[in-house]
């Protein structure tokens, strides 16, 4: 797994989230200005994870976006699946998007590696809560300085 940009937006806009009260929608203008992240692109990250159900719209107005549960009830890993899909390094050890492998029932890298890689950043997902990051929200941290420390491919 590698973090993204995207991933990076959605966790501050999920976090800006957290922060409002239940039932209250806030509009994409709001949240862009909140959290720094330029309107174009929040857009189409908050599509993302409106069609995925993490969040909610609201045409019209009064309308905007609100958390579809409690901020606590929304974990890092359905948030990750949204946003990027697969969270398995490898798609023969997949949950969700397992594709067969030829080697699969002799391959000692895949019960002893890329399942066990798998398992561990799934629980470390699951453990984190769309809350945890509106407490980063309401404390001032910003996730900016992150996107100067992505990975990037063949670095």
């Amino acid at each position: 797994m590698r973090l993204s940009t995207t991933d990076i937006y959605a966790f501050q806009a999920l976090g800006f989230l957290g922060t409002q009260p239940p039932g209250r929608w806030v509009g994409s203008d709001t949240i862009s200005e909140a959290t720094g992240v330029a309107r174009p692109y929040l857009v189409r990250i908050l599509a993302q994870l409106t069609a995925k159900g993490i969040i909610v719209s609201k045409k019209g107005a009064g309308g905007g976006y609100a958390l579809v549960r409690e901020a606590h009830l929304i974990n890092l890993r359905d948030v990750m699946r949204a946003i990027d899909g697969p969270v398995a390094p490898l798609s023969c050890v997949s949950l969700n998007w397992h594709v067969p492998c030829v080697e699969e029932a002799r391959c000692h890298a895949r019960s002893a590696v890329w399942e066990r890689v798998r398992d561990a950043l799934l629980t470390a997902l699951s453990e984190v809560s769309v809350a945890d990051l509106a407490a980063d929200f309401e404390q001032g941290v910003t996730y900016s300085p992150c996107l100067g420390h992505l990975l990037r491919p063949n670095a």
